[in-house]
């Protein structure tokens, strides 16, 4: 249960797709003038990036890493089909974004309009292949796991153009140097929002300082008794060479 919550938080704060690897920035810089409309993209990539990331993990197991084949017999243990994992991987990613294509325009023509050619666009963001490229050289070890990664992928995916759409809709009424206006700010206050969400990276880490804290301590309370114990054994052969000259 550590181990997903873990992996939880580190993959919406610390590993954040646009934060930490700067990954669908594409989407992420066209789609954030609006908050409605990040909203609706936030959520396409949350549903993509959790059923897809899963669903490379069986790929990846059972048909693409060396050795996967072994389930069809002694004789396909050999195979690897691991030179196929792009193909495949898109394939997927594909399929699932044609279908969210098919139920926004069923459900909400508006905001199917207002995603325009991004929705579709999914299919290549770089954030979804990434999702499933970083699950696969992690080489995480449970279905479940998989789909941690890819819901929490898409959840920080999903919080960061919803805040950068959210700031830009407030600083269209704010006196922005020109020469700063449009994507300037937009990169200017990416990078400060990066930097505040590596702050985030001491969450995880307190417990490893406090161990790497006790080892040394450890290790000098060791060195000090072995120099103790030195300096008695001295201070009586000294004791005792005194007594022998006496």
């Amino acid at each position: 249960m550590l181990e997903h919550v873990e992996l939880f938080f580190k993959s919406i704060f610390i590993d954040n797709m646009v934060f930490a690897t700067f990954l669908g920035m594409c989407s992420y810089l066209a789609v954030s003038k609006r908050v409605a409309t990040a909203v609706g993209l936030g959520a396409a990539v949350i549903f993509v990036l959790a059923v897809t990331v899963p669903l490379n993990w069986l790929l990846d197991q059972y048909l693409l890493r060396d050795g996967a084949l072994a389930w069809l017999g002694p004789e396909y243990a050999d195979y690897n089909l691991g030179f196929l994992s792009f193909i495949l991987f898109i394939a997927t990613i594909a399929t699932m974004v044609q279908l969210v294509e098919i139920v926004v325009e069923k459900f909400s023509p508006a905001l199917y309009n207002s995603l325009g050619i991004f929705l579709p666009l999914i299919a290549v963001n770089c954030a979804i292949l990434g999702g499933s490229l970083f699950m696969q050289s992690r080489d995480i070890q449970t279905l479940g796991l998989a789909f941690n990664y890819g819901l929490s992928s898409g959840i920080g995916w999903f919080l960061a153009i919803l805040a950068i759409a959210a700031i830009r809709e407030k600083i269209r009424y704010s006196n922005v140097p020109a020469p700063l206006r449009g994507l300037g700010i937009t990169f200017i206050i990416t990078g400060l929002m990066a930097i505040g969400f590596m702050s985030f990276g001491g969450m995880l880490t307190g417990g490893d300082e406090a161990a790497q804290e006790e080892v040394p301590t450890t290790a000098q309370k060791e060195k000090e008794d072995k120099i103790s114990e030195e300096a008695n054994e001295n201070t009586v052969s000294f004791n005792n060479a005194i007594k022998n000259k006496n």
